[in-house]
């Protein structure tokens, strides 16, 4: 399948949707991508892996970068639209701005702009493209601001909640279920973990203007080997969505002082991103918008950018409250409405001051 960018923007979200690209099966949708990209004639496209780079370099004295993963989760059954929010129809915008910028378009921008399709966002933090190259080819990410098309339904969220998953083991006995006195049964004593949890009571944090809501949940419990046996061990993963004036070193800690007594193991983490809205670049384009700011919920590779000292914010059409949803969806006027800003946003004034852009 090939892809029209030259067609309207909820057309090419639905031809984007019908390109399967579960984690780790991007090459389709990269390759129709990067052919696109190519077909403009004026950008400079490069393919790593399964992510497509795309530069203008005109010499302009700030740049903007546009990132958006390829991605989605596993299409379940009766499920339509997989990834229509999250996030093929930012990733349609940001081909859009790619093919309305083209300097035949009779449109200039007073910015160098660089795209970033990237792949693996939606699977573990190891094999995230962007992450690759944020370790191994810093420099193509450089810029004064950071644009990630995750969803945000048109509005600017900014920063991102960081994210511990820990896990802890309950010891019993094994017995035979008939005889369950011999025994001690692990996952009844998960009991106690759990009432902690449910007597937990998060804090919300006010950053930047921007509300923050923490959150404690367990999200998987493993135990037991037959229906016939006591179980005599018994994991309660547990995720802890912080905010992003802890680090991850105190989410850790905290969440071991909720559950002392208990042997709490770190199995992933990621560090959330500060709003940093007093920034130039940030502020400029908080104001271009014309929408205050909200906290973003959840972690998005604006944390990425964060740890590079670049300023970075989210503002994509999809609707995060729909975001791997069976039904999936996107309203096509917020898809709409995104695109216009979104271009009006970069033929507009350049942005006060400049943070190492280039």
């Amino acid at each position: 399948m090939t892809i029209d960018i030259e067609t309207d923007v909820a057309s090419l979200t639905a031809a984007l949707v019908d390109i399967a690209s579960v984690s780790g099966d991007e090459e389709p949708i990269a390759d129709d991508v990067e052919r696109a990209l190519r077909e403009l004639g004026y950008l400079a496209v490069e393919r790593d892996g399964n992510v497509v780079l795309a530069r203008t370099d005109v010499g302009r004295p700030q740049r903007i970068v546009l990132a958006g993963h390829l991605d989605t989760v596993p299409i379940a059954d009766n499920l339509h639209g997989c990834g229509s929010s999250d996030m093929k129809s930012g990733v349609a915008v940001m081909l859009r701005m790619a093919a309305l910028l083209r300097p035949s378009a009779g449109r200039s921008t007073p910015y160098d702009l660089t795209y970033v399709f990237y792949d693996c966002e939606e699977i573990e933090a190891d094999r995230n493209g962007l992450g690759r190259l944020a370790r191994q080819r810093v420099d193509v990410l450089r810029g004064d601001l950071a644009i990630v098309l995750e969803p945000t339904s048109g509005a600017v969220e900014a920063g991102c909640q960081g994210t511990v998953r820990v896990e802890i083991t309950l010891s019993g006995t094994r017995a035979h279920a008939a005889r369950a006195w011999l025994g001690h049964n692990a996952i009844h004593a998960a009991a106690p973990v759990l009432q902690r949890l449910a007597d937990y009571r998060p804090r919300s944090v006010e950053i930047d203007g921007c509300l923050y809501r923490e959150g404690l949940s367990a999200v998987r419990i493993n135990g037991g080997v037959a229906g016939n046996v006591i179980p005599d061990a018994c994991t309660v993963t547990i995720n802890f969505r912080f905010a992003p004036d802890r680090d991850v070193a105190g989410a850790v800690e905290h969440v071991r002082e909720v559950f002392a007594g208990y042997e709490v193991i770190a199995t992933d983490a990621a560090p959330g991103a500060l709003p940093r809205l007093e920034e130039s670049a940030a502020a400029a384009f908080v104001a271009a918008i014309g929408m205050p700011p909200v906290a973003k919920f959840g972690w998005t590779d604006v944390a990425r950018f964060a740890e590079l000292g670049i300023p970075a914010v989210n503002f994509g059409p999809g609707d995060p409250d729909v975001a791997h949803v069976r039904d999936e969806r996107v309203d096509v006027r917020v898809i709409e409405r995104v695109e216009q800003t979104l271009l009006g946003y970069l033929v507009g004034t350049p942005l006060l001051g400049t943070q190492g852009g280039g």
